[in-house]
């Protein structure tokens, strides 16, 4: 939520009124190296820096999330015995 000050209506002068924000938003500190780099990426894909940053962080979301599943994957191989598995004929039967 964003946190809206409205001026316009008369009944309700300088009330605080809450509205949805379109997106939600956050604010972030980089340090000065950073900031150029993404900066610098964001001008070179011809993008605004706050959707480089986001383009960014849904890639690091989906790679974090890629190996997580990758190590229940790796749990269950190792503790895979053949004996309980089907055999195709059995699966697609």
């Amino acid at each position: 939520m964003v946190r809206h000050l409205c001026y316009t209506l008369s009944n309700h002068s300088e009330e605080e009124i809450d509205m949805p924000a379109r997106n939600p938003r956050i604010n972030v500190v980089l340090e000065e190296p950073l900031y150029r780099e993404v900066q610098f990426l964001a001008k070179k894909d011809g993008v605004p820096l706050s959707t480089k940053v986001r383009d960014l962080l849904r890639e690091i979301i989906e790679t974090q999330e890629d190996i997580f599943l990758a190590q229940i994957a790796d749990k269950r191989a190792a503790g895979w015995k053949e004996s309980l598995g089907l055999s195709h004929e059995k699966t697609w039967s």
